[in-house]
């Protein structure tokens, strides 16, 4: 997928996909000025649409492969 970083604001768990209201892992910014979200899943799924209609594409779906250990003492276990 093409990726533009942009100066945008990060997406946030606040931010859901405009298809299935999962959390939303692209922006598609449009040519008329609006923008879609997409969760990964859909991203991919509709990416050649996309690619043909995107001015430009915010893809934060790297976020979902860090992995983050959570460090808790014998006591919290």
């Amino acid at each position: 997928m093409t990726t533009v970083l942009t100066p945008a604001s990060p997406l946030t768990a606040a931010d859901r996909c405009d298809r299935c209201g999962a959390q939303a892992y692209l922006r598609v910014v449009l040519a008329s000025g609006g923008e879609l979200l997409f969760c990964a899943h859909h991203g991919r799924k509709f990416e050649p649409e996309l690619k043909k209609i995107a001015v430009e594409i915010q893809d934060e779906s790297g976020r979902l492969s860090t992995s983050t250990t959570a460090t808790a003492g014998d006591d919290e276990r």
